[in-house]
Order: C-alpha cells, then sequence, then structure tokens
C-alpha cells in the first residue's frame, strides 16, 4: 500500500460519490481546492472531493529540480522519452486512492477520476485500465500518455466510461496538438469522448467550469 496523502473536502450529508482529483506538474493538492465552489454542485450528490499531492520528485526538463510531479518530463515532445516507471507507480497510488473510496463505501461506479495537465493524463492512464466500472474521466489540459500500450492493456470494465477532455487552443504548455491526438486515439479505440476547446492558455475559464459541472452532474445523476 502507498502511502496517501491529500486535502480532503467532505460533504455534510451522506457521501453517496467520490472525485479524486489529481493536479498538474509543481503544485499540490491545494490548487484545485478553489474551483469547488465555482462548480455550484448541489449538495444532494453527497460529493466527497479528493485531492491528492503528487511525490516529490526531479524533473529532468526543469534542470532536475524538485517538485511535486506525477511523472518526469524529459522533453517538451512529451511522447518520446515518457516516463513509463513514474508513470506505473503513480498509477499504483491512484488505485490506491480509489480503493480507499471503496473501503469507505463509495462503489468505483460512483468514483469520478480527474486531474489537470500532468493530473489529466494520469486520471486517463489508470482510468481505462482500472477493473472495475468508473463513473467517468475528466481530463483537463491533458493528453493520453504511454497511448501505444492502451489497446492490450485497457480494461473492459471501462470500455464505455464517460470521459470529458477540454483544453485551451492556446496552450503552450500541452500544446491542443496533442490534446487532439489524444482525443483521436481514444475515438479510434471506440471511446466516447466529450471535446471542448476554449480560448485559454493552459489553465481554466469561466466556460469550462460550466462544462464541468454540468458533465459531472450528469455522470453522477
Amino acid at each position: 500500500m502507498v502511502s496517501l496523502s491529500a486535502v480532503e473536502l467532505n460533504p455534510e450529508t451522506p457521501t453517496r460519490a467520490s472525485i479524486i482529483w489529481l493536479h498538474g506538474l509543481g503544485a499540490d493538492g491545494h490548487d484545485f481546492v478553489p474551483i469547488v465552489p465555482e462548480l455550484h454542485l448541489p449538495a444532494s450528490l453527497g460529493l466527497r472531493l479528493v485531492f491528492p499531492h503528487a511525490p516529490l520528485r526531479s524533473i529532468t526538463i526543469n534542470q532536475g529540480y524538485t517538485m511535486r510531479a506525477w511523472y518526469d518530463i524529459a522533453a517538451v515532445d512529451l511522447t518520446p522519452r515518457e516516463d513509463a516507471a513514474g508513470i506505473r507507480a503513480s498509477d499504483a497510488l491512484l488505485r490506491d486512492f480509489i480503493q480507499r473510496e471503496v473501503l469507505r463505501g463509495i462503489a468505483s461506479r460512483r468514483i469520478v477520476l480527474a486531474g489537470f495537465s500532468q493530473g489529466g493524463a494520469m486520471s486517463l492512464y489508470t482510468g481505462l485500465r482500472y477493473p472495475e466500472p468508473l463513473a467517468g474521466i475528466l481530463c483537463l489540459s491533458g493528453y493520453l500518455p504511454l497511448a501505444q500500450d492502451l489497446p492490450a492493456e485497457a480494461h473492459p470494465a471501462n470500455a464505455t466510461v464517460p470521459i470529458l477532455m477540454a483544453h485551451g487552443w492556446q496552450d503552450s504548455v500541452i500544446p491542443l496538438r496533442f490534446a487532439e491526438a489524444s482525443r483521436d486515439i481514444l475515438q479510434g479505440l471506440e471511446y466516447q469522448v466529450e471535446w471542448h476547446v476554449y480560448a485559454m492558455a493552459h489553465g481554466m475559464c469561466a466556460a469550462e467550469i460550466e462544462h464541468i459541472s454540468a458533465w459531472l452532474q450528469r455522470v453522477l445523476a
């Protein structure tokens, strides 16, 4: 069992569903807590939000500087030298968070995996391989890591999982073409992807938050 460390927001009503929301490179679990009130999610969802802290690791593209990250990034091009070992280690960590929610009484089909940037990449990686059905996968300003391995490793339990991908067309950190290529791969494998693009850089905007809220309310209805 991997050590679990996270910021957690619990509902005042009985917990009926959970979102595990992963931050991006160099941030931590506090990063997306301020977004929660802006989602205007109804209390009737009984929603617990879990914001894990990524491990501290040396990041090659940042001159080896140590920061919180789900895996190493070696180059701007992202894919030629992917950190498979780091991705799989974080996959184990995310599975532990899912299992903790299950042990607390939340069925896997009431759990959403969400994330921004690297966190969105990890949500796709783990969610599509997870052996029990999930409520949904939310990938914000992210992409599909180790895409070449997905056809062999995807689990049929999540063959029809709802996926929301959102990206900024001005994103210079993870350029739009990476997200578009990931979307195309997923659609080619017959995943149902809801896709949105916004006039923004590597961040979030009001229209995106509205789309996220509507999507969450649908998949957790």
